[in-house]
């Protein structure tokens, strides 16, 4: 079980691009805070629909949301940090609560400090909201490999790309 945590996001691309990943790398769903996220879904470049079939969530805090998940849910800030954990180093816990600050802000102190895990990506300048969730739901199925439900190969290439690619190798 992976889920997203959003703290107060606002840029309507970076939004869709969250939706995209989630739909890509086969997250459970999304949790949100603030007001931002409402405005920006509606104006977002979601072009697969995610939004109309995931688990979307507004919430006042993360922190509760922790609460409500599996007790094996490790809560995990992805955030530049110091003294923070570099994501190549990271090991994935099975069940997952990512959460990822504002694009013009940073995770509120108070979840941070009560996070499992605390992890960056070793870059030289910050990278934004949409990028930062796209590596790191890549780096997970890179280190743990894919959903059971999901067999990788020809098949999936096929059912992934879209309908104007007819490439063969």
């Amino acid at each position: 079980m992976v889920y997203l945590g959003l703290e107060n996001p606002k840029d309507a691309g970076n939004v869709g691009s969250v939706l995209r990943a989630l739909g890509c790398y086969q997250a459970d769903g999304i949790f949100y805070t603030g007001s931002r996220y409402d405005r920006a879904v509606k104006h977002s470049t979601d072009t697969r629909n995610v939004a109309e079939k995931a688990q979307m969530s507004h919430v006042g805090s993360l922190l509760l949301v922790k609460e409500q998940l599996p007790d094996d849910t490790r809560l995990i800030c992805v955030e530049l940090v110091v003294g923070a954990t570099p994501l190549p180093e990271f090991e994935h816990p099975e069940h997952a609560l990512y959460v990822f600050g504002p694009e013009d802000g940073s995770i509120p102190q108070d979840i941070v400090s009560a996070a499992d895990e605390v992890v960056y990506i070793p870059t030289v300048g910050c990278m934004n909201l949409a990028a930062t969730v796209n590596v790191v739901l890549y780096d997970r199925l890179a280190k743990l490999g894919p959903a059971k439900d999901i067999k990788s190969g020809d098949e999936l290439i096929k059912r992934s790309r879209d309908n104007r690619n007819r490439l063969k190798r």
